[in-house]
């Protein structure tokens, strides 16, 4: 009988290492985030190392002690690599890879990385490369003998090894190729964003720390089928689909990509484009997973995020979500929203409530009229049923009596 030779794909195992230079750092948080971002990634850990300093040192992050430590855990553990919990400079770089002759990453290795192995669409694609290659054009010496260590594994997704080969003059003609591309991609976004304000649609942007469920919502919501994982990062293309509301309005909601702690300023340059929905957007539905005991952290880290994009002066509906994961019934706040919800994306619960919310919202902005058109007066009428909101419409022997709710620029139109 012919035995059956079962092969196994390697996986890789990494140590964690931060530093913390205040004793108000959730340092220890932050790692427990890189370990699962390393295990999206496709990594075991099998180790942490923190070290208090009064800074990060400028030369190998951590200081001699800790190296030394550092090398006995990766004999002791047969690990494969270490990854830092911050974005490593390329001095850095050399001098750990130097030091302990192992896979050296970072945590904006591994976001990127992750993304890469996410992006579907071409606009994605040309989004991490973009960033992947600024990243990296400043590394090549240093990543380029770490990623040559194990010919493969994670962090080595999108340009990898080939492009790192790549000399520096032909890295910045890709970049400048790329940026070209990203440049129509921002046009027809554009484009599109306009196609929609002459609809007069109203657009709600979903944000959210990642693995919040904003997928989840989106599917449940509008019978999208967006990816849905347990993971960081599960989806990163943004998927726009429309909603037709229970008083028969329609709006368009906008998923946008996660945001997560010490987020590569690399990636929110690249997605500017993508994140600038929520600029744009007439509501702001905030989504939390209540059910993560750092739900505080994670709302500050997301509005900081908006912040930093200027999204600013719009609704914020938070719908605090995964109440099927909740045991009591905890009080929640979210003393920077307008309006708060609980909800169970994955069961549905609150979902009619959420609906509610955003019609209330809608209805602020909008003028109520009740008013008698003529027959001859039917065109308008209709402006009214595809944009407005119909409360009432009786045939009359004079007319057709109309009481609905309509935005600022309908009202013109229709008086």
């Amino acid at each position: 009988m012919t035995e059956m030779i079962e092969l196994i794909k390697e996986t890789e195992r990494v140590i964690l290492v931060g530093v913390s230079v205040d004793d108000s750092d959730d340092t220890e948080k932050s790692l427990d985030e890189l370990e699962e971002l390393a295990k999206t990634a496709g990594a075991v850990t099998v180790g942490r190392i923190v070290q208090n300093r009064e800074q990060i040192h400028p030369g190998t992050y951590v200081g001699k002690g800790k190296l030394e430590e550092i090398k006995d855990m990766i004999w002791e553990t047969e690990a494969t690599g270490i990854i830092c919990d911050d974005e490593l400079s390329p001095v850095q770089l050399g001098n750990l890879q130097d030091e302990l002759d192992t896979k050296i990453m970072d945590r904006t290795l591994i976001i990127l990385d992750i993304f890469a192995s996410r992006a579907s669409t071409n606009e994605g694609k040309i989004q991490v490369e973009l960033a992947q290659l600024k990243y990296r054009q400043s590394r090549l010496t240093g990543l380029g003998k770490s990623l040559s260590r194990l010919g493969g594994g994670i962090g080595t997704r999108g340009p990898g090894e080939k492009k790192l080969e790549m000399d520096r003059r032909l890295i910045k003609g890709r970049i400048a190729q790329l940026n070209r591309e990203l440049k129509e991609v921002k046009r027809h976004r554009e484009v599109t964003r306009d196609q929609r304000n002459r609809t007069r649609i109203p657009v709600i942007a979903i944000v959210g720390y990642t693995n919040a469920g904003k997928s989840t919502l989106l599917n449940k919501l509008t019978g999208a089928s967006v990816l849905e994982e347990d993971k960081l990062f599960a989806t990163l293309d943004p998927t726009t689909r429309g909603l037709k509301l229970p008083s028969k309005q329609e709006v368009l909601l906008t998923d946008t990509v996660g945001f997560i702690r010490k987020l590569p300023h690399h990636l929110i340059e690249a997605f500017k484009s993508t994140l600038e929905e929520a600029k744009y957007a007439d509501i702001i539905l905030h989504v939390v997973d209540t059910s993560n005991p750092q739900m505080d952290e994670q709302m500050y880290i997301v509005y900081e995020t908006l912040r930093n994009l200027e999204v600013v002066d719009k609704t914020v509906i938070t719908a605090f979500n995964k109440q099927d994961k909740m045991e009591a019934d905890p009080v929640i706040r979210d003393f920077k929203a307008d309006y708060t919800v609980k909800i169970s994306a994955k069961t549905g619960y609150g979902l009619d409530m959420l609906q509610e919310v955003i019609e209330t919202v809608l209805r602020e902005r909008k003028i109520e009229i009740a008013r008698l058109y003529d027959y001859n007066e039917a065109g308008k009428i209709q402006l009214i049923r595809k944009y407005g909101e119909l409360l009432e419409e009786e045939y009359r022997e004079d007319g057709v009596y109309v009481r609905a709710f309509v935005s600022k620029e309908i009202y013109g139109q229709i008086c």
